[in-house]
């Protein structure tokens, strides 16, 4: 199976994708939590990988880290972001400011399994996706990369 990238990021019909980074990398019973600022990289690094092979960029959102941990640089293609307050829905609040400023919000698409956050978006006209998704997406192109 062959991926076709979409049309270019720079077209102004181009989806603008957010990730609940926190959500995601958490939904992963893997020992996160023991290390946040390392399944914050680890998620970063997939996600790069994932837009190198599709042909897409995207917005990777996080709560704070702790003090002692960095969080992962941005790429060419994943642009990273931590919200800039702690606390209960700090990345959320984030990302809903972040498609309200879009010319186009309805233009946005964010992977989270947040169901408040979900609901938030879709007031705004956003179409989201669960964690789960995304993490299939990039396990199937990883994959197909390494065969």
């Amino acid at each position: 199976m062959q991926l076709r990238p979409p049309a270019p990021v720079t077209t102004p019909q181009a989806r603008v994708i957010l990730i609940d980074g926190t959500n995601v990398y958490a939904s992963r019973p893997d020992g996160w939590w023991r290390d946040r600022p390392r399944a914050a990289r680890r998620l970063a690094a997939e996600l790069d990988h994932l837009c190198r092979m599709t042909g897409l960029t995207c917005t990777l959102v996080l709560d704070q880290l702790p003090r002692n941990g960095e969080p992962p640089a941005s790429t060419s293609r994943v642009t990273v972001m931590t919200a800039p307050r702690g606390g209960r829905d700090a990345a959320d609040d984030t990302i809903v400011a972040r498609v309200g400023a879009l010319p186009d919000p309805t233009r946005a698409f964010v992977y989270t399994s947040d169901r408040r956050l979900a609901a938030r978006l879709a007031a705004l006209g956003v179409r989201t996706a669960g964690a789960r998704v995304l993490l299939s997406r990039i396990d199937r192109v990883c994959r197909a990369g390494d065969g």
